[in-house]
């Protein structure tokens, strides 16, 4: 009974994470055609979902059966609210949030590598994610400040030491825009990577160390950043400060999980 119930959590977190590749197309191309076929997988997912907790004969003797319970109360809510006001926009946090709870839930049995490779490769894919992001990141703290600049010159009518020739506004705020939401990507899913190879390595245990609670932190706000471009219009000296944040909180992410935090405390 409890493979089972492992096997069909496992069936609905992969539905579930359909629904990721709706939030990075949309983030990247600003299109909505994957929502569809993405809201239909997470509607059969929560189909699997409820069997896999009905077939558990206690659905919190875990904190791993708590967690899949929570995310079957949240994506059951998603849905109701969904279909009764057409708040389709609530799917840009409500599929990866369902999605990241119903992995943690569904990896209530793994906790050794099947192979040494693997854990090499994971731990690779991790980290080039993170470069990805970090990259992205920069690229968009750049053109913000080539934005306050162009800004700045187009205000006063002065030419800018060094800087001759600028690209318009709109062109470097185009320019950031693409690049928080590359950047916003690779951290997602480079989060989610780092989250389930910390977890075979050490269990739950790295849930309480303070550099996990500075990525999810540095996480929690670049979605906020992106909600507040996306949605709410933040544009110009708003959105370029905001981009500064971001790679502030980036680098402190970085800085926590690499040798540099030792010979900075020196």
């Amino acid at each position: 009974m409890q493979e089972m119930s492992l096997f069909w959590l496992r069936v609905a977190a992969v539905l579930y994470s359909v629904g990721l590749v709706y939030v990075a197309d949309y983030f990247i191309r600003r299109s909505a055609a994957l929502y569809k076929p993405a809201f239909s997988a997470f509607t059969a997912a929560v189909v699997f979902h409820f069997v896999a907790v009905v077939e558990q004969a206690v659905a919190t003797k875990d904190q791993f059966q708590t967690v899949s319970l929570l995310a079957l109360v949240l994506a059951i809510v998603f849905l109701v609210v969904v279909w009764i006001y057409e708040f389709e926009s609530l799917g840009l946090v409500g599929f990866p949030l369902i999605a990241v709870l119903t992995w943690i839930g569904a990896a209530a049995s793994i906790n050794v590598w099947p192979a040494s490779g693997l854990r090499d490769a994971w731990l690779l894919g991790h980290v080039l994610l993170n470069i990805g992001g970090f990259t992205s990141t920069l690229f968009m703290a750049l053109a913000s400040v080539f934005y306050l600049l162009q800004e700045r010159h187009l205000k006063t009518k002065q030419p800018i030491p060094v800087f001759t020739q600028l690209p318009p506004l709109h062109t470097l705020d185009q320019l950031s825009t693409r690049a928080m939401y590359a950047g916003f990507v690779f951290t997602t899913v480079g989060v989610i990577a780092g989250s389930g190879w910390a977890y075979m390595e050490s269990g739950t245990r790295w849930i309480g160390e303070g550099r996990i609670h500075i990525s999810l932190f540095t996480w929690a706000f670049y979605l906020a950043v992106v909600l507040l471009r996306s949605s709410g219009g933040w544009r110009g000296r708003r959105a370029a400060f905001l981009a500064f944040y971001v790679l502030l909180f980036s680098t402190l992410t970085w800085i926590s999980h690499t040798g540099l935090r030792p010979l900075l405390a020196k």
